[in-house]
């Protein structure tokens, strides 16, 4: 028998993908090794095409630039889109948001609420280019603030670990 949680969850999740079925902008907002690439890719990669940083060549120029335009030109496109970054604060959220209004999209926040002994344990076991310094993550903590409808987003979901491999996720 399904609890009132368990209802709920499906409900939002349902949601999200009614969301995902027109153009929407999913900004994972969280610390490094916070687990947004694993719940993006277990998740949202079915529906959403990725863009992130991360993904382009370590001297790339202009990533901001790069990123904000493979944004629009999914969104454009009419395909939903993920954006794979910390995205600590509105200073990082604000432009995308406003890239996606523009383009007529729904906007979406998956926060991944600070656990920062446990980001900087699974940070320790990446290796290369995917660890962090700690300093990064805990820069990244001092300017970390929970999205909100009141930033422009459409919804803002709360993406926790469920203890069992998976994801519980929540509005807040």
């Amino acid at each position: 028998m399904a609890t009132r949680a368990d209802l709920a969850t499906q409900a939002d999740l349902a949601t999200q993908a009614d969301l995902a079925t027109q153009a929407d902008l999913a900004v994972l907002v969280g610390l490094q090794a916070s687990g947004k690439s694993t719940f993006y890719a277990r998740c949202l990669s079915d529906r959403y095409e990725l863009v992130g940083k991360d993904l382009f060549p370590r001297g790339a120029r202009n990533k901001q630039a790069r990123q904000m335009r493979l944004v629009a030109e999914h969104l454009a496109a009419g395909r939903p889109v993920a954006v794979d970054n910390t995205n600590p604060s509105p200073q990082e959220w604000a432009p995308l948001v406003a890239a996606a209004r523009a383009l007529g999209a729904t906007v979406t926040a998956y926060w991944f609420p600070p656990d920062v002994p446990g980001s900087l344990r699974r940070n320790a076991a990446r290796e290369g280019r995917a660890r962090v310094p700690d300093v990064g993550v805990l820069a990244t903590l001092e300017r970390l603030r929970r999205p909100s409808v009141a930033d422009g987003f459409d919804a803002v979901y709360e993406v926790r670990f469920d203890g069992r491999g998976g994801f519980d996720v929540s509005r807040p």
